[in-house]
């Protein structure tokens, strides 16, 4: 066996995704105890940029399959090409990002691998007999220690649980091609079309989410909300409540059948603070609740708290930014 432990780059048709770096920051500490190398997969040509950024991370080498056919992101071509190259490199470990692109590619490559899997881990120890792991389960609200025991144990990575922290010591990295047998009929599920939505950040990027939930009353009393948002250059989300009643569209929720953010601060606005919406939430730098319930789950688990009516308290927010800019 080499004993290098193989991380499967996540990428959005050749930019590098930020969970790839979070991967790849605890792919480090696991290669330490394997006394190894971190090297890097990509199924399709990853930039120039995304290149440096996987050494700079760590990666001692970067493996890339390349072929007409891989025009964008497919779930089943990807994982059948992350098989191939895992039977033939054989890695200590194979490691991948706890997305949902992540997820799905990796229980692919069990399923064609006829090995255990793992998902949505934020520690890795090895020990005699396989790897002890600490999983987040249940859409955050507990953590598991678990252990698999297998000849090459795949993992993905928690989104959004670890803070990405580049090498002490990055290499340069040179693209490798790696061959691989494409089966041109499992391009039958790929991305083959994209609607931008809007320019500028998205929820899942911004540095400033403001969120609504069944307080805000309805589609229109969003207005004040998009007004503080676009004054922080954030981004506007909403909870399941708000998307049940049709007031925004399932792209703006948070939770765990959401979008899981990580802004420097989180405005909860008419939000009661299901476990479901804290899931998504929970990595948010600072949170502030805007709630006329002073016991609402969201209020006790925010650093800051407003008790009042978000429609006076929300404008008022924004009148003062405004007032300080000038």
């Amino acid at each position: 066996m080499s004993g290098r432990v193989l991380v499967v780059a996540e990428h959005d048709r050749g930019d590098l995704t930020p969970a790839t770096l979070e991967a790849m920051t605890i792919a480090r500490a696991v290669a330490l105890e394997y006394d190894t190398a971190v090297e890097a997969l990509a199924i399709g040509d990853v930039t120039a940029a995304g290149v440096d950024r996987l050494a700079e991370f760590g990666a001692e080498a970067l493996h890339v399959v390349t072929d007409e056919l891989l025009t964008d992101y497919g779930p089943e071509i990807w994982a059948d090409c992350v098989t191939q190259v895992v039977r033939s490199l054989m890695p200590s470990i194979v490691m991948a990002t706890g997305t949902d692109r992540g997820n799905e590619v990796m229980a692919g490559v069990a399923a064609r691998l006829h090995a255990p899997f793992a998902a949505n881990c934020i520690e890795m120890r090895r020990v005699e007999g396989g790897v002890d792991l600490t999983r987040v389960r249940w859409g955050g609200s507990l953590l598991e220690q678990a252990h698999i025991d297998a000849e090459i144990p795949l993992v993905t990575v928690a989104h959004h649980a670890i803070e990405p922290v580049p090498a002490a010591q990055p290499t340069a990295v040179t693209p490798s091609p790696i061959r691989v047998e494409i089966d041109r009929s499992l391009t039958r599920s790929m991305v083959t079309g994209r609607v931008e939505r809007a320019a500028g950040v998205t929820l899942a990027t911004a540095p400033v989410v403001v969120g609504g939930g069944r307080g805000v009353g309805s589609a229109e009393a969003f207005g004040p909300l998009e007004e503080l948002a676009s004054s922080l250059g954030g981004a506007v989300g909403c909870s399941r409540a708000v998307t049940n009643n049709g007031w925004r569209n399932h792209t703006d929720q948070v939770g765990q059948t959401g979008t899981r953010i990580a802004p420097e601060v989180y405005f909860a606005c008419g939000i009661s603070g299901a476990i479901q919406h804290w899931v998504g939430a929970a990595a948010s730098k600072h949170i502030i609740a805007i709630n006329t319930d002073a016991d609402a789950n969201m209020v006790d688990k925010a650093g800051y708290a407003v008790i009042g009516d978000l429609h006076s308290v929300v404008p008022a927010i924004t009148e003062e930014i405004l007032r300080r800019r000038g």
